[in-house]
């Protein structure tokens, strides 16, 4: 695959967090909105943008938190690094598999409209973001 990189392109760095549950089930949260070119909402996982100066970790624990009102505990382990190239915008995304506190999930609703504990092939038969085509092959292979 090969891509065409501008030298006047926006670096943005984003965190996902990929919860595993009881039974090879991991938490996901369908997308209130439709993004940009896309037609309908879409399952994800919890994530986002890193804000300047912040540490990689606190980002996690702040976009976990804001999405979910779950707590992360220990430390989380990076799984996987994507490249994504958006017109002008290049994001580097670091998903991590994170532990988190026994609490209930709590959605922002402006954010996402319902989760889902799913096993990846339940995952398969919803509509999901492609980008985390390479992090299920990742997973399952290992």
């Amino acid at each position: 695959m090969t891509f065409s990189f501008r030298f006047d392109s926006v670096l943005q760095v984003g965190v996902k967090a990929l919860i595993k549950g009881e039974g090879d089930r991991y938490l996901f949260l369908k997308r209130s909105k439709v993004f940009s070119g896309e037609s309908i909402q879409k399952w994800d996982i919890p994530g986002g943008r890193i804000k300047t100066g912040e540490p990689i970790y606190k980002a996690l624990e702040r976009e976990l938190f804001e999405e979910t009102h779950l707590r992360m505990k220990g430390t989380p382990q990076v799984i996987i690094a994507q490249d994504i190239f958006f017109d002008s915008v290049h994001v580097v995304r670091l998903t991590f598999i994170v532990s988190v506190e026994n609490s209930p999930v709590i959605l922002d609703p402006k954010e996402h409209s319902e989760y889902r504990w799913m096993m990846f092939e339940e995952l398969k038969t919803y509509a999901y973001d492609q980008l985390f085509i390479p992090i299920i092959e990742k997973l399952t292979l290992c």
